[in-house]
């Protein structure tokens, strides 16, 4: 857990079944995701590289800037949307766990 200022972020590991499918394809699957609810946000899942199909995803020139968790990077599809999924490749000591786990804006728990 890490608080500042009001602002609280869990993370915590997860036993749900997320999945993602874009355009018709699946992009990743995961039993093993890590669970990351933030004070004003969604709870969002951010799953092992190994659960995602990194071979149809590019990374893009996108960075932003969390306060609470760090800079992120972006990957898009090869040959669709942009900007699709992110991860932390250097985040907060406070949510180490998340290094390199990968959020989608569109995961499908099931």
């Amino acid at each position: 857990m890490s608080a500042t200022h009001g602002h609280r972020i869990d993370v915590t590991q997860g036993t749900d079944h997320v999945r993602v499918e874009i355009d018709g394809r699946l992009v990743a699957e995961s039993h093993r995701p890590l669970r990351l609810a933030e004070t004003g946000y969604p709870v969002r899942y951010y799953l092992p590289p190994e659960d995602v199909r990194m071979d149809l995803l590019t990374p893009s020139g996108t960075h932003t800037v969390c306060p609470f968790k760090g800079t992120a990077s972006y990957w898009s599809l090869a040959d669709g949307p942009e900007d699709i999924a992110w991860a932390y490749p250097e985040p907060h000591d406070e949510v180490a766990q998340i290094k390199d786990h990968l959020c989608f804006y569109e995961a499908e728990v099931v």
